[in-house]
């Protein structure tokens, strides 16, 4: 067993499928896992039991006559009540941009058939820690409501260490050393500085800014908590449908962080860092993702972290010097980054750790 559910009389995971061989397999994958499933014939039934029990997760077959497993997703994100409800598709198609398609629409990965028990574990475990992790946040919220002055500022610092932690777990995940999270946070604050100084970003740039993309900019990968290792440190090319389920570690990381944000209008340091992780890889003309936002469309924030996200990696994963990072990002400026932020990095890389 990989993953075992404390909660298991009181939540579920609802398994959507018309095939009834299939739901028994899964039932009893799920039910090894400590989670108790809950079973639907068709899309119609699994909308009631949804808004009924608001399980922890959903699988959900694609071909399913009726309504159909994309229709039923779309369904469940439009009701108020059950668009955060996790969506895992299951699926026979072997086209990619059958599962990517379900990506768009919500879902968070897919499992195809036929069902090799350990796959579907861990694939399930994964979405169940993120779903735990994200609870937990959410309730740390909501007492951090009814706390006085004192109690709110001592929780919004146990907050930003769960959060470091889940960017401790997630740098592991993606292979990287705790020693290039700090720099990245460093050397964002280095160039906002020199930023700060230069006639077109000092309106923008205030000294609480710095200290806040400082604290922010280390949590823009906080959304690979949710994708798997093996998927993560893959030596060989990514296939289609991985590098979506990759892409899709912005909006897991924007979705962890404006959870927090919820119903505290006092806290910056939330939205920046929510906005530096959904958009730090979008690039200056437009080619990045998950929206193609370009040039001014990028949050500040988001610009900066990906200039020095960039950096960071060239230095380190791949042990460019100084100079040999600079010159490979000379010839992506104005593609990937501003052009007026890499110019002042330049001027000041020998600031840069």
């Amino acid at each position: 067993m990989i993953y075992e559910n404390k909660n298991a009389e009181k939540e579920g995971i609802l398994i959507v499928d018309d095939v009834e061989i299939n739901r028994m397999i899964l039932e009893q994958i799920i039910g090894n896992m400590g989670v108790h499933p809950i079973l639907a014939e068709n899309g119609e039934q699994a909308l009631e039991l949804a808004e009924k029990w608001h399980p922890q997760m959903i699988l959900t077959d694609i071909s399913m006559p009726g309504m159909n497993g994309y229709e039923l997703c779309r369904a469940l994100k439009k009701n108020e009540n059950t668009k955060d409800i996790p969506i895992i598709f299951i699926s026979a198609y072997d086209n990619p941009q059958d599962i990517i398609e379900g990506l768009t629409l919500g879902g968070e990965d897919y499992i195809t058939k036929p069902f090799i028990a350990e796959e579907v574990q861990a694939r399930v475990g994964v979405r169940l820690r993120l779903y735990e992790a994200n609870r937990e946040l959410m309730e740390m919220n909501r007492r951090l409501q009814i706390s006085v002055n004192e109690q709110l500022k001592q929780m919004e610092l146990e907050k930003k260490n769960i959060l470091y932690a889940m960017v401790n777990i997630a740098a592991q995940n993606a292979d990287y050393e705790k020693e290039y999270v700090d720099r990245l946070g460093k050397n964002c604050r280095i160039l906002a500085l020199a930023m700060q100084l230069s006639p077109l970003f000092e309106a923008k740039i205030s000294d609480t800014y710095i200290e806040t993309l400082e604290l922010a900019a280390p949590l823009c990968d906080i959304g690979n908590i949710g994708i798997s290792k093996e998927i993560l440190q893959k030596k060989t090319g990514l296939t289609e449908e991985e590098e979506a389920l990759v892409h899709n570690h912005t909006n897991i990381g924007a979705k962890l962080l404006r959870d927090i944000h919820a119903n505290s209008d006092y806290n910056d340091f939330v939205s920046i860092s929510a906005d530096i992780a959904q958009y730090h890889h979008e690039n200056w003309n437009g080619s990045g993702y998950p929206r193609g936002l370009e040039k001014e469309e990028i949050p500040l924030g988001a610009q900066i972290v990906s200039v020095m996200e960039r950096y960071c990696s060239l230095t380190a994963k791949e042990a460019c010097s100084k100079e040999e990072a600079l010159e490979i990002m000379g010839k992506e400026s104005g593609i990937k980054f501003n052009p007026d932020i890499f110019k002042i990095c330049c001027k000041i890389s020998r600031q840069l750790c």
